[in-house]
């Protein structure tokens, strides 16, 4: 069964460079028979579902690459079916540039990345954008309570394949949050060692 990322991502140009290092023969196997893409499974939505950020990359009418980071509260990137993911268009630095290169070529990466469990998935899609106002309905599905960001459009990703990369050469790293809920045991024995000094002060008195 082939695989259909590399479907779509082994150029000839690319199983040239494949054969000059010596790696064609490991990935000639996944090019026979049907594709393997069958939607997304349990393991990439519950991945997807606790992503805060990923990076998307488009190409412009004049074959410029540009990727951009797209981030918000956790989940924002939601999952509306095993082949349609989308996601609020925050307001950014108003360039446009992903939106207008999108306006002409619809393909886009993604990158979404959890460095702490040093794990990568890319996604390959199709993306369509649509004004907040003329997608009423998928506004509302896309909306972040208690997230301060203007909602300047809906995108919709078709996704057509994914592939879950190696964890080779990831740096962990982590957030606020993340670090806070690592050094939670500190942070309580610290509580707990503060209140047997104020206890042992009393009997002092």
């Amino acid at each position: 069964m082939s695989h259909k990322f590399f479907d779509l991502t082994f150029t000839p140009s690319v199983k040239r460079e494949q054969e000059h290092y010596g790696t064609r023969q490991n990935y000639a196997r996944f090019e026979y028979g049907e594709p393997d893409f069958f939607g997304l499974t349990a393991d990439e939505k519950e991945f997807i579902s606790q992503r805060d950020s990923f990076y998307l990359a488009t190409v412009g009418e004049n074959g410029q690459p540009y990727v951009q980071f797209r981030g918000g509260p956790a989940g924002f990137l939601k999952v509306l079916d095993p082949e349609t993911l989308a996601y609020a268009d925050f307001g950014g630095n108003l360039q446009y540039i992903s939106v207008g290169n999108l306006s002409v070529n619809d393909r886009a990466a993604l990158i979404l990345m959890d460095y702490p469990n040093r794990r990568r998935l890319k996604i390959l899609a199709r993306v369509e954008t649509k004004d907040a106002e003329d997608a009423p309905e998928m506004i509302e599905r896309l909306q972040m309570p208690n997230y301060k960001a203007k909602l300047e459009r809906a995108a919709i990703l078709h996704v057509e394949a994914f592939d879950w990369n190696c964890p080779r050469h990831i740096t962990p790293r982590f957030t606020a949050e993340e670090v806070r809920g690592l050094n939670q045991p500190l942070y309580d024995q610290i509580e707990r060692l503060k209140a047997e000094i104020r206890t042992l002060k009393k009997r002092e008195v």
